[in-house]
């Protein structure tokens, strides 16, 4: 076999395997973009909750506006549809609370009449900014997760000293009037040993 025909034939070996692996080229590209999706989701807004939806009630607390005003932006931007509940309620999935804050930027910060705020969502809703949620409900949120992490507290220091009382012969005593008091108060019941039977502890 001369060289031209063993270039000719690693040139065809070559190409043959650009074309083997064709079927799996469009596999590639597709983890990227789930990742940036992944990405861009874990970007969005501090709600102050892992909650996926949201009554009317916390929404309005949320954006900072009264539930008739996102009443009537339901009216006015389509994009928003709420669910209903079985009592009638409405419920927003968390989309609808990011949508609703994007509303607001456009309304208020940058001053788009209702036309053009609907306008720019239809044309980039993705890149629109979001108005930061109410500095009201975000500081209330942090103050019951507070009132939560101090009630665990509370139940725990008072478990600790529970315990350490049973535990401890000297505490017991000094609880129970002193070593004199347990004595008048075993021979008064008629008992030997009222130490090994305190409560808390179990006879030897």
């Amino acid at each position: 076999m001369s060289e031209a025909d063993e270039d000719a034939g690693q040139t065809g070996r070559r190409k043959a395997g650009e074309g083997g692996g064709a079927s799996e080229a469009p596999a590639k590209p597709t983890r990227p973009r789930a990742r940036a999706k992944k990405a861009g989701a874990a970007t969005g807004p501090d709600l102050g909750s892992d909650k996926l939806y949201f009554k009317i009630g916390e929404v309005a607390q949320i954006v900072g506006v009264p539930a008739y005003v996102l009443r009537y932006w339901e009216t006015e931007f389509k994009v928003i549809r709420p669910q209903k509940s079985r009592t009638q309620q409405r419920v927003y999935r968390r989309r609808d609370v990011e949508t609703l804050l994007k509303i607001k930027h456009l309304l208020y910060a940058k001053k788009f009449t209702i036309a053009g705020a609907r306008q720019q969502l239809r044309l980039g809703g993705d890149a629109v900014e979001m108005a930061p949620p109410s500095s009201r409900y975000l500081a209330s949120q942090s103050l019951a997760v507070l009132r939560e992490s101090l009630d665990e507290m509370i139940a725990w220091v008072e478990n600790t000293e529970s315990v350490s009382s049973a535990a401890d012969p000297v505490e017991f005593i000094r609880t129970r009037g002193g070593a004199r008091a347990l004595i008048d108060e075993a021979a008064a019941a008629g008992e030997a040993q009222p130490l090994l039977q305190r409560t808390g502890r179990e006879p030897l």
